[in-house]
């Protein structure tokens, strides 16, 4: 069964979902995200499975991607050492993903896959870890093989970073980019780089639209 068609509110779900519904009026009113689209197809709901990627500046990065796709529950990609202790009960509830930044396999991957495939949307931030640069990190092309391999779009979205707390947040959200019609089938290494390029390459364009 596919995960959008899971009743909203399935007893699987009931943590992630009720903690969502608790948290978004305070996280509206605190926020006051202003939405801005690439274009009339970027302001599609997003529908089936799909790779959520955005810019990393901070902790609440997570929470602004969940605002910028509400109406959809979001599996993040998170690093292995945030499920260790007592706070891997929630990273676990929060249907969240481990990975081994620095041995990432295949069977993650085909787990990933999986999730995709059966319509679910994965998050992530490519960039790998928080940048407190200034400009945008260089992405990693895991994003890539995953949209490969599932042949399910990348979307992306940028962060504008508030340089205060009571400044209004800005999501911009650009045009799904499909990965396996661009580049076939059996991309050439050169390929693969190439497609987290032009990704990387898109956040700055929307970063503009901020």
């Amino acid at each position: 069964m596919k995960e959008q068609k899971h009743s909203v509110f399935g007893l699987k779900y009931w943590l992630y979902d009720f903690a969502k519904i608790t948290a978004a009026p305070p996280c509206l009113i605190a926020f006051r995200p202003k939405y801005i689209y690439e274009s009339g197809q970027a302001k599609k709901k997003i529908r089936g499975g799909a790779i959520l990627i955005a810019n990393h500046t901070g902790f609440f990065d997570p929470i602004y991607v969940m605002l910028a796709v509400w109406y959809r529950r979001h599996r993040f990609v998170c690093i292995q050492e945030l499920f260790e202790g007592k706070r891997g009960f929630f990273f676990r509830h929060f249907l969240c993903i481990p990975i081994d930044r620095e041995n990432f396999g295949l069977d993650k991957l085909n787990e990933i896959t999986g999730h995709l495939d059966n319509g679910c949307l994965v998050s992530m931030f490519p960039e790998g870890r928080i940048n407190e640069q200034q400009g945008i990190a260089s992405f990693k092309s895991g994003m890539i093989l995953m949209s490969l391999r599932s042949g399910k779009p990348v979307v992306p979205i940028y962060i504008l970073k508030r340089s205060h707390w009571y400044e209004r947040l800005h999501i911009v959200i650009g045009e799904p980019f499909d990965v396996k019609r661009m580049y076939g089938d059996r991309p050439t290494l050169a390929q693969i780089e190439s497609a987290a390029k032009a990704l990387h390459d898109k956040e700055y364009e929307l970063s503009k639209l901020a």
